[in-house]
């Protein structure tokens, strides 16, 4: 076997020591990765020949397809544990139909059928074998009726399409004598969750068993369903009182009323969960006192809503708010909030931009904020566009500058090197501007090619650029380079007066005042822009003079970058570091009879604004630059998710003009009631102390400043101007009692909360109808539950659909018995022409005051086509991309029958739930 198999990561033969199989007999052996090897060698031997097993590809690929198997045993189970023989052989048939070895996998199904058959007909009738498990260290016998009720329990209520005896039956084939009673918990999770595939009521049904089972490991007993609301009341004081001691919980929150708060919990609301996002709770929110949880779903809410009443009159009340809020999926706090909210180290705000100083200690200060930053849960974004170039001349050595690259070498292994207590990697974009003589390195620090101590592969880049370029650009006109040491003023200025300086600038060059610069034609630039971008996934696309010209903070400072995830858009400078405090909507729970629900909406933004302004005080601070600029401007970032669920729910497909129409609706809706409700809250707590001067404060409404931006841009600009709210009645408001927040709406990936609250992440289109999501707690199996919906109601759900949407990557477009109207209505991410992505965000940056994570998705890319694409989104007004998502070529080949691959081999996902997006939301 290849030794890399057995090098999956560090101490895995450890690992892999601590695994069992249970043999189909019952017996309990050895784990041995070795016979996955030889399985999967047979099936290709079948397949290909007696040739083939001699083969260097298929040795390659067994080891490899092995390696990815025994990974996926590990991660399910990180601890060790037992496993049954057929779960490995699933892992196995699941390994060879993703590589693309479809003939191998058939020639392996078949090869499971036949010995089964065999099997099958060798069984001789016999007594069945009593089967014992320990618990605390007594041996007794398995209790099978007890077992078949924690199955129905879990199955209550869902579709009669999900059987409590399969679960059971599936589970028992896991079991053995002398089994651990907390195996068997997790043995009948693992048979609900294999499940879920041919239908999503499974998924609530694993959420359900994992819930029993994290009730027995916090109460330290088994809780039945019925019981569970008065184990709920008698226990919330308890776990305030444990959190205290174990230096966990923030003291003030046993000041609180609990009885009271303990009554309005609602253990009900437990089954709102699928098992992906109660496994992610479980795995990284839940606190813990030496690995063992002690925290329950609903305490978890109310713990967060605690600490986010701490500065309120009447705590009780607005917790019990707050809590409803969240608890009921209507409203959901980012990650650091939910890490955070409640314990003695509230860091509670997801990004923080900053501007980095052209001197060695301003560069050394700012990656140690980094660090500190990182150290507490927070996304950075470093605007790097002041640091003089290679080959500046440095006043105190008389020697030459070399540039940006090496310092961000040092910031890529800072994020590498704090990681939050191994709870997340730390995270951080560095942003750098078109005009900088640096940039054409920038653009290749994540090639995996060239001097590896001027490469970045574990931090994000990101252009940061200006109008001008783009004109250049359209123009086919000449671009110059420059180091900021001489022309100073380029990195503050925006639109007319940055064009003024940069060509008086390009004239001192041409005369030979300045000496240091670079000629280069603005196409070119641009082409390696894009280039860089398909190959490398960075730097991404951003545009500096609409994130400023509409910023309605533009009196007291400039915006230099975005953040992390792209979607805060706030002033920097060396005295004041950005910081924005995110939580999203989820706008699914605010449809109703086909419409969105403007009443409940606006309930809940009022509540959630006053929840994120409240972070605003409550938030620790690791720099002063953060709380002065936090305190002074109160920016916070609402977002919302669920916008693909939407769209199935009222019928639309994503790519359509009712799909646009309905972007620019309902971002107008909740814009408008989050304006509201900060004025509101300026009435009752007063405005942000630096809001006398601002756009709000002259009665420009973010809608408004598309004529600053388009008179700017003197004619590269087509946007949409309709506006359907009374926009008036809230200027009124703001002029008489002013705003709260400087900012209020940012549009984050919410690449985990969304799988926590189980709705579609933020804006974006669904990636797949049918696949298997990695991230930190493991691998789950993801189904789209409307399209089950809609093809039960059709008769089309059955093995044979779940078999053609696994062959075919989660698609619909070649099952030929699916209407073209289903087709059309779930077209996956990489089946939309991704301007209809571009023409539904613009439509919602009508609405923002700061902007929005945009991920785009392009099956087969070309020069041609990313070049109208980006330039789109410049002329649509976009302030803001994300990442750029291609297909690798056997992807590509398998969905539309090409013969000759023309995308990238290797899918451009940073991972459909990213650890780097998890840092805001």
């Amino acid at each position: 076997m290849s030794s890399n198999v057995l090098a999956l990561n560090a101490g895995s033969e450890s690992a892999l020591a601590a695994f069992q199989v249970i043999r189909r007999n019952g017996a309990v052996v050895a784990f041995d990765p070795e016979k996955i090897s030889v399985a999967m060698t047979k099936a290709f031997l079948a397949v290909e020949g007696s040739q083939s097993a001699a083969s260097s590809r298929v040795r390659e690929v067994v080891a490899h397809l092995t390696e990815t198997v025994v990974r996926s045993l590990t991660r399910r189970l990180p601890d060790g544990g037992t496993v049954h023989i057929e779960d490995i052989q699933d892992q196995v048939e699941l390994a060879l139909m993703r590589s693309g070895e479809h003939d191998v996998a058939r020639a392996y199904v078949l090869y499971r059928e036949r010995r089964a058959g065999e099997r099958s007909a060798q069984t001789v009738a016999s007594a069945s074998t009593v089967l014992h498990v320990i618990e605390n260290g007594v041996r007794r016998p398995l209790d099978l009726v007890a077992l078949q009720a924690s199955c129905q329990a879990a199955c209550a209520g869902l579709d009669q399409a999900v059987s409590a005896q399969l679960i059971l039956d599936h589970a028992l084939r896991n079991l053995y004598d002398g089994v651990s009673i907390d195996d068997v918990q997790q043995a009948l999770i693992l048979s609900a969750r294999t499940l879920i595939e041919s239908d999503p009521g499974y998924d609530y049904a694993t959420a359900r068993l994992l819930l029993a089972r994290l009730a027995r490991e916090v109460l330290h007993h088994a809780i039945p369903a019925q019981g569970l609301a008065d184990a709920y009341m008698e226990y919330l004081p308890v776990f305030v009182r444990r959190g205290i001691e174990a230096g966990l919980l923030d003291a003030r929150l046993a000041d609180f009323d609990l009885p009271k708060l303990a009554a309005a919990l609602r253990p009900e609301r437990d089954h709102l969960f699928g098992y992906l996002g109660l496994q992610t709770l479980y795995d990284r929110y839940f606190l813990h006192i030496d690995g063992q949880r002690i925290e329950l779903p609903q305490v978890f809410f109310m713990r967060v809503a605690m600490g986010l009443a701490l500065g309120e009159i009447d705590r009780e009340a607005r917790a019990i708010e707050f809590y409803d809020l969240i608890s009921s999926f209507d409203f959901m706090c980012s990650t650091p909030t939910l890490f955070n909210s409640g314990t003695l180290h509230s860091q509670l705000s997801s990004c923080y931009l900053t501007t980095v100083a052209d001197d060695l200690e301003g560069i050394y200060q700012s990656i140690k904020e980094n660090a500190l930053l990182q150290k507490y849960a927070g996304g950075l974004g470093n605007d790097w566009t002041p640091v003089r170039a290679l080959g500046s001349r440095i006043k105190g050595t008389n020697g030459q500058s070399q540039g940006v690259i090496p310092f961000l070498k040092v910031v890529n292994d800072t994020a590498v090197a704090v990681n939050q207590g191994g709870k997340r990697k730390g995270a951080v974009c560095a942003y750098l501007e078109t005009w900088h003589l640096d940039i054409e390195e920038f653009l290749e620090l994540r090639k995996n090619t060239g001097d590896e101590r001027r490469r970045t592969h574990d931090m994000n880049t990101a252009n940061w650029i200006p109008d001008l370029f783009m004109k250049r650009v359209h123009e086919n006109a000449e671009w110059t380079l420059f180091s900021p040491v001489d022309v100073p003023d380029l990195h503050d200025k925006y639109g007319r007066e940055f064009e003024a300086a940069y060509c008086a600038y390009e004239a001192q060059a041409a005369a030979g005042t300045i000496r240091l610069f670079k000629k280069v034609p603005a196409v070119q630039l641009w082409r390696k822009m894009l280039t860089m971008l398909f190959e490398t996934g960075h730097p991404w696309i951003t545009f500096k003079d609409a994130c400023n010209l509409r910023s309605p903070q533009q009196h007291v400072g400039v915006v230099h970058s975005s953040n992390l995830c792209t979607e805060i858009t706030l002033n920097t400078s060396d005295s004041e570091t950005a910081v924005c405090n995110l939580g999203s909507v989820n706008l699914l729970a605010h449809l109703k009879d086909g419409a969105l629900d403007e009443q409940k909406l606006a309930r809940t933004v009022q509540t959630a604004m006053r929840m994120l302004d409240n972070v605003v005080d409550i938030n620790f601070y690791a720099t002063p630059k953060a709380r002065n600029a936090n305190l002074r401007h109160r920016p916070v970032g609402l977002g919302i998710m669920g916008f693909a669920d939407c769209l199935y729910r009222l019928g639309i497909p994503y790519a359509s003009e009712a799909a646009v129409e309905f972007a620019d609706r309902s971002m107008e809706a909740v814009c408008y009631q989050a304006y509201w409700a900060s004025t509101e809250l300026a009435r009752e707590r007063g405005a942000y102390s630096s809001f006398p001067g601002s756009l709000w404060d002259q009665g420009v409404m973010p809608h408004e400043t598309l004529v600053a931006l388009a008179a700017a841009r003197g004619g590269y600009l087509e946007t949409n101007a309709d506006v359907r709210l009374d926009w008036a009645a809230l200027k009124a408001r703001i002029a008489r009692h002013g705003m709260r927040n400087s900012n209020c709406v940012a549009i984050a990936p919410t690449a985990t909360i969304s799988n926590i609250v189980g709705v579609s992440a933020s804006i974006e289109p669904a990636y797949q109808n049918l696949y298997v999501k990695s991230n930190l707690s493991g691998e789950f199996t993801v189904v789209n539950e409307a399209l089950v919906r809609d093809l039960k109601a059709l008769n089309l759900w059955d093995a044979v659909m779940v078999s053609d949407l696994k062959y075919f990557d989660g698609s619909l477009a070649r099952i030929e018995r699916v209407p073209d109207e289903l087709k059309a209505r779930y077209a996956t991410a990489f089946e939309i022409d991704p301007a209809w992505l571009i023409e539904a965000a613009a439509r919602r940056q009508k609405w923002i005051d700061q902007a929005q994570s945009l991920n785009l998705y392009l099956a087969l890319p070309s020069g041609k086509k990313l070049d109208e694409l980006y330039k789109l989104a410049w002329v649509r007004g976009l302030k803001t991309t994300y990442y750029l998502r291609t297909l690798g070529a056997s992807q590509v080949e398998k969905a539309g029958g090409r013969d000759e691959p023309t995308a990238n081999e290797e899918p451009r996902f940073c991972s459909i739930d990213n650890p780097d997006c998890e840092s805001c939301q």
